[in-house]
């Protein structure tokens, strides 16, 4: 089994992942993201975006209600449903759903996030929350019944409410309940950079125990995606990879070993 976490960034080849999944012979669950169109909606709609950054380090995004009507629209909206769209022309089964559809994914919503503003230690809450459990039910028939499921945000809380919640977190959960063979990130990156400026500096590998220091280095989206990463490293077997979704072949790339290999 193949887990495939596909980036909401706006040059990711989309089509090229679709026939590459066409090609694959084996059951497929894909996460994806939206964050570029999410974006562009918002500015269009008028719905300003708050971007938080943690007293750890970490950075999310504000959400509150109007920011959530937004994520439905892009994320299980537009983006979900053109993506099973595209899946289907190149032959594949697919079935979109989000965390709230059979409550797929159930997550806790956020206590607060601690943040620095002005000086001042403050804590923000919003409609966001980690991923704790998934629908291995729902999920298990989907696969075994040839379907490949299109998993996103949003996920359900445990007051049944629509929440936003990191991907990698979300991908990271489903690995875990899952045990795929594969773990695979597309980015739009060629892999892990030494430089984050130079293309060419691809970390080829990465052992567990070097990722603390990894996730110390790098910053932004790419420090939270190895935090999540580092959750699976115990796991007998499985392989994780973070590889460039914008190439002709994505996944096909990554599985020959382009790309950085965490493990």
């Amino acid at each position: 089994m193949l887990l495939i976490k596909v980036g909401g960034g706006a040059n990711i080849n989309l089509e090229g992942v679709a026939r590459d999944v066409a090609g694959l012979d084996d059951q497929i669950l894909i996460v994806h993201g939206a964050n570029a169109l999410r974006d562009e909606l918002a500015a269009r709609l008028g719905v300003e975006k708050q971007e938080l950054t943690s007293v750890s380090g970490y950075t999310s995004v504000y959400s509150d209600e109007p920011l959530i009507d937004v994520m439905l629209m892009a994320y299980s909206g537009l983006r979900n449903k053109r993506f099973v769209e595209l899946l289907h022309q190149n032959g594949v089964n697919a079935v979109g759903l989000s965390g709230l559809d059979g409550a797929l994914v159930r997550g806790m919503r956020n206590k607060g996030i601690r943040v620095r503003e002005g000086g001042k230690t403050l804590i923000k809450r919003d409609l966001s929350g980690k991923p704790v459990a998934v629908n291995r039910k729902l999920l298990g028939w989907l696969l075994a019944n040839g379907l490949t499921p299109v998993v996103t945000s949003p996920i359900i809380d445990e007051r049944n409410v629509a929440i936003n919640s990191e991907n990698d977190d979300i991908v990271s959960l489903l690995a875990l309940a899952l045990r795929p063979t594969w773990v695979i990130q597309l980015i739009e990156a060629p892999g892990l950079l030494e430089d984050p400026d130079d293309p060419a500096s691809v970390v080829s590998l990465v052992p567990p125990q070097q990722l603390a220091r990894w996730e110390d280095r790098v910053g932004g989206r790419m420090k939270r995606k190895l935090n999540a990463i580092a959750k699976l490293t115990q796991v007998r077997g499985m392989k994780v990879l973070i590889a460039d979704g914008r190439t002709e072949k994505p996944i096909s790339d990554a599985m020959a070993g382009k790309g950085t290999v965490i493990g």
